[in-house]
């Protein structure tokens, strides 16, 4: 199973959708929450190369990006793909 971690904040729609996705797929996320943890928002910037919102997406430390992102990879057919490496 990958290792995906996902950057959230409470109170984001985007971060909700993108973890119901993942749930829906069966696969187990460490969830980061920037808003609890605030230290982590520059680690997350700095892997995202830039990318400032949440949700940030990485499987196996590769840069998936946000919410918009997740569903057009899974729409491409190139989620499943990722999820089911060992």
């Amino acid at each position: 199973m990958p290792k995906i971690e996902i950057y959230t904040s409470p109170f984001c729609g985007y971060c909700h959708r993108a973890k119901q996705l993942l749930r829906q797929k069966g696969v187990a996320f460490a969830e980061i929450d920037v808003l609890a943890e605030p230290q982590k928002k520059q680690e997350m910037i700095a892997r995202a190369q830039g990318g400032y919102t949440v949700p940030q997406i990485f499987i196996d430390e590769r840069h998936i990006g946000g919410c918009d992102d997740l569903y057009a990879l899974d729409q491409k057919g190139g989620l499943d793909p990722l999820l089911a490496q060992s």
